[in-house]
């Protein structure tokens, strides 16, 4: 499979599990996530186009392995299990939080990061990301400085991946917020779309924009072959 993504694409893909991740976040290891995969492959769909993400999934928070995760890799801090299942293959952008994102491949997939010390005055560009492939099965940590957004498939059939973050990610913000938010003098603030979701988007990536995403992804928004 990585063999095959580099002779298709014109940037250099490597296996998650090489070194050069480790900038990035960890392979967490010691989990048992058949019941996730399980319920992933029978009660959740891939769309015929775009993506879907859910932020938090009863039936996937019910599993002890969730309840093990939040106390071993959040030290007990509340978390949410969700997913996103889809068929992207562009960068499309890049988004980061503050805390750790763990993603469980339910089947392969290519994700697009970078470091949040690559942006500069609330841009970045896709040279400075780097693309990894995350066999089917492994379960990944991605650090809070870590820049990335939706996996990109491998196959015609699409990706499923199960994303579990700090409690509240991804969820809209209230007017109260949004008003802190618009009145700040932080830079940062221009980033903020949604709860612990800071988002540079592509232009062209018109449903984070028409969200009020800003456009900080500069130049071509490259696609992934597989």
């Amino acid at each position: 499979m990585l063999k095959r993504l580099n002779e298709v694409n014109d940037v250099e893909i490597k296996d998650v599990h090489d070194p050069a991740f480790a900038s990035y976040g960890r392979i967490v290891t010691g989990f048992d996530c058949s019941e996730l995969v399980s319920y992933m492959k029978k009660e959740t769909s891939i769309p015929e186009n775009g993506n879907v993400y859910k932020a938090s999934v009863k039936e996937l928070e019910a599993f002890d392995v969730i309840k093990q995760i939040e106390t071993v890799c959040y030290g007990g801090m509340p978390i949410q299990a969700g997913y996103c299942n889809g068929r992207n293959t562009t960068y499309n952008g890049f988004e980061y939080h503050k805390g750790s994102e763990l993603n469980l491949a339910v089947n392969d997939f290519m994700l697009v990061l970078a470091h949040t010390r690559q942006i500069k005055d609330n841009t970045i560009t896709p040279r400075d990301a780097q693309v990894f492939w995350v066999p089917e099965g492994t379960l990944i940590e991605m650090y809070q400085t870590t820049l990335h957004l939706s996996p990109c498939r491998t196959c015609d059939e699409g990706f499923r991946c199960v994303v579990i973050l700090p409690k509240g990610t991804n969820t809209p913000l209230s007017a109260e917020e949004k008003q802190k938010r618009d009145e700040s003098k932080d830079p940062e603030s221009v980033l903020l779309l949604q709860k612990n979701k800071w988002v540079l988007a592509h232009p062209e990536r018109k449903p984070l924009i028409d969200q009020g995403a800003h456009p900080g992804l500069l130049g071509e928004n490259k696609e992934l072959h597989y």
